[in-house]
């Protein structure tokens, strides 16, 4: 059921609306009454007693809209507990704090739970975000992975008390239940940006038999202007989209979509400390070994470099791999970071590049071939475009990255997910994940759906 239409009648003010619904509709029809006999009167006294009965004209008009407001506060707290639920189970099957989760988005919609702002910044709402698992009540209180919210809203009674009512709450119940989907290949995090995944020029994107995920709440979060295009299974976007004509889906297109959370948010960052190489760079047939690259890597034409199994660190510098030179490694991770705090490492990929990464199985970096330090600043340089010689398999992970990407192998056998604060795609892309074994996290919001 979708999102913002599961919203009912909170029974603890019926009976409330009720009498104010009985009180005006017995008032306007003594105003009838009153405005009938004066109709024929041509004494002049109705101007007292429209003078008189104005102020209950304006009353009635005020009550009409207090309800009003009343009856929209009540849809947007069931929407907020709706989307706050889902994202709370998604935390918790990714490992992380369902409250905190439900939390941030109670406070997206202008719920702060205690001390947590509401959406516009400032105080909190008053509102109150309670998060059980298992739920409390209901048909899932015993159900692996269910999680339920509850929000509660004060409500004030201004021309209302005329007829008896006190301040009241306005309620909102919501559970979800995690399970094993998520289909996503790509993932851009930025909450705000237009343009979070931008598809440049005439680069065309394919995503075999997986779906494309943007967190930006912009009403053009997803750009695919001009010549470009993108083929997925389904585009599920926070925001909106400018382009949706270069958009083929064999599902949907969906806005307005409950945030995708980071998958690796609980991926420990790096702990390593000194150098075992400094400004490495090769240009010849090469094998290394797992450790930390000060000053990062360059490989120009004609290196063949090898990475032996572990986790590569490279400590400010970059890592770039100019045509004509080939980076191949299995059960590897990179690790972009810097010792220092400063000028943190960053990554180029150029045409003509020959890149063959596969992430390791298991360890703190399981699934992940590419790791963006989370400490770096936001909007940090990283270009992938080694075009079809390029492939990782796991994830490219870089949550504080602006990511450009070309590449891909042009098969569904593959296994790639790119996940940065901004991705945007340069040339044609092919990215798929048939990823049984690789243990990565999945991404997407079909991690949990809406039961109560």
């Amino acid at each position: 059921m979708p999102l913002h239409m599961r919203a009912t009648p909170p029974t603890s003010h019926k009976t409330a609306a009720a009498r104010i619904a009985a009180a005006a509709a017995n008032s306007i029809s003594c105003m009838e009454r009153v405005l009938n006999s004066l109709a024929g009167d041509q004494s002049g006294s109705y101007v007292i007693m429209c003078a008189v009965l104005m102020p209950v004209f304006i009353g009635m008009s005020a009550l009409g809209t207090e309800v009003g407001m009343w009856l929209y506060t009540r849809q947007t707290v069931q929407s907020a507990a709706d989307s706050a639920a889902i994202s709370a189970a998604i935390a918790y099957y990714y490992g992380s704090d369902p409250t905190t989760a439900a939390d941030a988005v109670a406070a997206s919609y202008g719920f702060g739970n205690g001390g947590v702002p509401s959406s516009g910044g400032g105080s909190s709402s008053g509102a109150t975000v309670t998060v059980s698992r298992p739920p409390t009540i209901g048909n899932y209180t015993t159900t692996a992975g269910a999680v339920e919210v509850d929000i509660q809203q004060p409500q004030s009674a201004l021309f209302s008390k005329l007829f008896g009512i006190v301040p009241f709450e306005i309620k909102g119940r919501a559970v979800a239940v995690a399970n094993s989907g998520g289909n996503g290949c790509t993932l851009s995090l930025d909450p705000l940006l237009s343009g979070a995944t931008t598809i440049k020029g005439a680069a065309q994107v394919t995503l075999n038999g997986c779906d494309m995920y943007d967190d930006s709440n912009s009403a053009t979060a997803l750009n695919v202007n001009g010549s470009a295009g993108v083929s997925a299974r389904s585009v599920d976007i926070v925001g909106g989209v400018s382009g949706t004509s270069n958009i083929t889906v064999s599902q949907d297109i969906a806005t307005d979509q409950p945030y995708s959370p980071d998958p690796y948010v609980n991926t420990p960052n790096p702990s390593f400390s000194g150098c075992d190489a400094h400004n490495f760079s090769a240009k010849t047939t090469v094998t290394l070994s797992p450790g930390v690259y000060c000053g990062g890597m360059t490989l120009n034409a004609g290196a063949a470099v090898t990475l032996n199994p572990g986790i590569y660190y490279l400590d400010r510098g970059s890592l770039q791999v100019n045509g004509g030179a080939s980076l191949t490694g299995t059960g590897v991770t990179l690790v972009f970071t810097s010792s220092t705090g400063q000028n943190y490492a960053t990554a180029t990929i150029n045409g003509g590049a020959t890149v063959n990464l596969t992430a390791p199985t298991s360890g703190p970096y399981q699934g992940i071939a590419l790791y963006g330090d989370r400490n770096m600043p936001t909007g940090m340089s990283f270009k992938f475009n080694g075009g079809a010689s390029q492939y990782f398999g796991g994830a490219i992970y870089i949550p504080k990255g602006a990511v450009d990407f070309a590449g891909g192998a042009n098969t569904s056998t593959g296994c790639t997910q790119l996940i940065g604060d901004t991705l945007t795609f340069t040339g044609n892309s092919n990215l798929s994940i048939n990823c049984s074994g690789s243990n990565i996290k999945p991404i997407g919001t079909s991690l949990a759906k809406l039961v109560e």
